[in-house]
């Protein structure tokens, strides 16, 4: 297992790194979405700057939320019953949104709740990794035994895991959420070749979903998309006007605001192809800065975990890491034709009011572990000690990887 110290000035930087990162994503974000989205908003007749507004009304709204889970509450009470309170609202968020949710572009993952619109998998995949978490936690403490830690599992991850994914034919919020209880594992101190093949039989079922679903196989068109047999105006379509707007940014870009694909050849270029229209207006260099922030993020984010005081706070603040890093190299990925497309947006930096809180709750939850990750003062302990929600004992370290 790795290190833990309590020297908080070692964590000092990180912390800084964490957050100027972050911030430094979400102006992108800003520019970039008042830059996009301003054309279509024209176009159908709307004010230009409604959808910059509200992006930065999710932001305030995620801050605070991000304040509150860091400030306001221990990590460790991830590590009591409370989890399952979060569980269950991610489970009952899920189920309405798969009876009683709105379609989009023919997918069923949007849930209305007066004029607010959300999109329910992105707060309930956090649910479901602290779910996971905890789990492991009270299996690695001796709370649970091998067969009722599987049953926890099963009915808590699994399940769950597995509707969402077949009543929202979501396979990319799988797989963030999939690769973040690879990092559970990791950080809680399972064995790398455990890790190993977990990891590869992921790698399996996410090939079979692929393969074995029609639309999913056709997003294979990324490989080659001027041979999809259209030459590149099929299914390959979207992926070469992607290629088309990174080879017009050159190493400068066409300038902010000079983005051609933007005006509704590139869909979804202010989501999903986001990056694509950051690099054609601020060239490879801009492409760049994106990319060095996000890595920030993943230097920083580890570095608090392996800073953690205990178990529970490392696969914390590691797994909630890898779950922001992930779906950004997800999404970067997908716009630069490395991987197929799946939907996921760049954090920070993509519209949409679901996933920037989400992505501040997740930047909380890091911060948190960082917050207690030194010696309490004498004020602190009085006032932990006052908490109606008690800290959690640190797990036992008796399987550590080896």
């Amino acid at each position: 297992m790795v290190s833990r110290s309590d020297n908080s000035a070692q964590l000092q930087g990180p912390r800084i790194l964490m957050l100027v990162c972050v911030a430094g994503l979400t102006l992108m974000g800003l520019v970039m979405v008042y830059s996009t989205s301003s054309i279509d908003a024209v176009a159908g007749g709307r004010n230009m700057f409604r959808d910059v507004g509200m992006q930065a009304l999710y932001a305030v709204i995620g801050i605070g939320m991000g304040l509150i889970v860091w400030k306001a509450l221990p990590y460790r009470l991830w590590a009591t019953n409370f989890v399952w309170v979060v569980w269950a609202i991610s489970v009952v968020l899920l189920v309405l949104t798969a009876v009683v949710g709105v379609d989009v572009n023919g997918a069923q993952r949007w849930l209305k709740i007066g004029i607010v619109q959300i999109q329910p998998s992105e707060f309930a995949k956090i649910g479901l990794l602290l779910t996971s978490i905890y789990i492991y936690y009270m299996y690695d403490s001796g709370a649970f035994d091998p067969k009722a830690t599987a049953l926890a599992f099963i009915v808590g991850v699994l399940v769950p895991l597995m509707f969402l994914f077949f009543t929202q034919s979501d396979l990319g919020t799988t797989a963030v959420l999939a690769l973040a209880i690879v990092a559970v594992l990791w950080f809680g101190g399972v064995r790398a070749s455990i890790v190993g093949g977990v990891l590869v039989a992921l790698l399996v079922f996410a090939a079979f979903a692929i393969l074995r679903s029609g639309y999913r196989s056709d997003r294979l068109v990324f490989l080659d998309p001027f041979n999809d047999g259209k030459d590149g105006l099929g299914n390959g379509y979207q992926m070469t006007r992607s290629y088309i707007a990174i080879v017009s940014g050159g190493l400068f870009g066409r300038g902010l605001g000079g983005s051609h694909e933007k005006f509704q050849y590139l869909f979804a270029s202010d989501c999903d192809f986001i990056y694509s229209i950051i690099i054609e207006e601020l060239g490879l260099v801009g492409g760049l800065v994106v990319l060095a922030l996000v890595l920030g993020l993943l230097v920083s984010g580890l570095r608090i975990a392996e800073s953690a005081p205990d178990g529970l706070g490392a696969m914390i603040a590691g797994s909630a890491t890898i779950m922001l890093v992930g779906q950004a190299f997800l999404n970067m990925g997908s716009a630069i034709g490395a991987l197929p497309t799946t939907g996921k947006p760049l954090p920070f930096v993509s519209s949409g009011g679901s996933s920037v809180m989400a992505s501040f709750i997740l930047v909380g939850l890091i911060l948190s572990v960082s917050h207690r990750s030194r010696r309490a003062s004498v004020y602190e302990q009085r006032r932990d000690n006052l908490r109606v929600v008690k800290s959690a004992p640190a797990p036992s370290r008796a399987r550590r990887r080896r």
